[in-house]
């Protein structure tokens, strides 16, 4: 789907240089949803409310942990993104 990372969002299955990747079912609505969404940006508050199903000005670090846990997972250096970026005071997006 995005470089050596194959997602197969039917089965739920992820792979990473044609190795089982394991996330979370939390991790997995995640890359899902940025998946969906492919190219756009999509703020914090949008996946606090369409991931973890929190409305309103929540002011937490959730997203951000499991951005960074998800990145370990599926880059090849997580500390130099390639596909799941961060939009300075914006959100995140999956290139």
């Amino acid at each position: 789907m995005f470089g050596d990372v194959r997602v197969d969002l039917r089965s739920h299955e992820v792979t990473r240089a044609g190795k089982p990747v394991t996330l979370s079912p939390v991790e997995f609505r995640l890359l899902e949803y940025l998946i969906e969404r492919r190219g756009a940006v999509v703020t914090r508050e949008e996946l606090l409310e369409n991931v973890w199903s929190i409305n309103g000005e929540t002011l937490s670090r959730t997203v951000d942990v499991h951005v960074a846990g998800l990145r370990k997972k599926i880059e090849a250096d997580s500390r130099y993104p390639r596909y799941l970026l961060t939009v300075k005071g914006a959100g995140y997006k999956l290139a």
